[in-house]
């Protein structure tokens, strides 16, 4: 079995800063692709940003020169560094992780995590 757990969530005044955890945990053989995305409140799940095993980032138009995606293979743990956070970045942010498994290495499984707050307001 596989976890996602996100941690660092919170409430932050406009310009502020957060940094969100994401460790996973469980039979993993290896993990591909780590990510962020988030949902607001009546709207649909949005990627925020994603990172390969090798280091190469994908960030979604709104959060370019903002947000920093990194992670730490070692430690299968990626995080998200938010700078100048808005109030439209007020959504759950939700951990993603495309890996495989030891039982059955030679498959991809997408895995999510519960989902952490982050609330943008003065």
């Amino acid at each position: 079995q596989v976890q996602l757990v996100e941690s660092g969530g919170g409430l932050v005044q406009p310009g502020g800063s957060l940094r969100l955890t994401c460790e996973a945990s469980g039979s993993i053989s290896s993990i591909n692709v780590m990510g962020w995305y988030r949902q607001a409140p009546g709207k649909q799940r949005e990627l925020v940003a994603v990172i390969s095993s090798g280091g190469s980032t994908n960030y979604a138009d709104s959060v370019k020169g903002r947000i920093t995606i990194s992670r730490d293979n070692a430690k299968n743990t990626v995080y998200l560094g938010m700078n100048s956070l808005k109030p439209e970045d007020t959504a759950v942010y939700y951990c993603n992780a495309v890996l495989r498994i030891k039982a059955a290495s030679w498959g991809l499984y997408t895995y999510w995590g519960q989902g952490t707050q982050v609330t943008v307001s003065s």
